[in-house]
């Protein structure tokens, strides 16, 4: 989910080009400003800790892009792109390396794990809103099974 510092800032459009030239395929994406009872159980992990009702104020504070992302290893590769969520620990080439300077405005949520990614997912589309295509591409970036 590109956070509204990255709509702000324009982003949007480099944050997705990062994703398709790794080989990764968009299978769904809104563009929208959330209800705080979505991200009470977005981030309800986080509930509790004293950056919880922060986060929440901020990720509300403007239109947010979330985004479904398909292919091998996704959540890991997305992670490796997005970078550590401080941007000062993030090296160069990941988004957050490159144009993010505090933790909360660090541009860019990615689930941390295929179980946090279905979770996520869940909350923010529908299966109707999930599209299933075959990219003519992926023969050039993917091996053959």
């Amino acid at each position: 989910m590109i956070k509204p510092d990255g709509v702000q800032r324009g982003l949007v459009g480099k944050i997705i080009a990062r994703f398709e030239e790794k080989g990764l395929k968009l299978e769904a994406l809104k563009f929208l400003r959330p209800s705080e009872c979505l991200l009470h159980q977005h981030y309800a992990e986080h509930q509790g800790k004293s950056f919880f009702e922060p986060l929440v104020k901020y990720i509300q504070s403007g239109p947010v892009v979330p985004m479904v992302w398909q292919g091998p290893d996704a959540v890991k590769i997305a992670r490796t792109l997005i970078g550590s969520t401080n941007p000062s620990q993030s090296p160069p080439g990941t988004i957050r390396g490159d144009m993010a300077v505090q933790t909360q405005k660090n541009l860019i949520h990615g689930s941390d794990s295929v179980t946090s990614a279905e979770r996520e997912i869940d909350l923010w589309f529908d299966n109707k809103e999930l599209i299933g295509w075959d990219r003519d591409g992926d023969k050039w970036v993917l091996e053959s099974a």
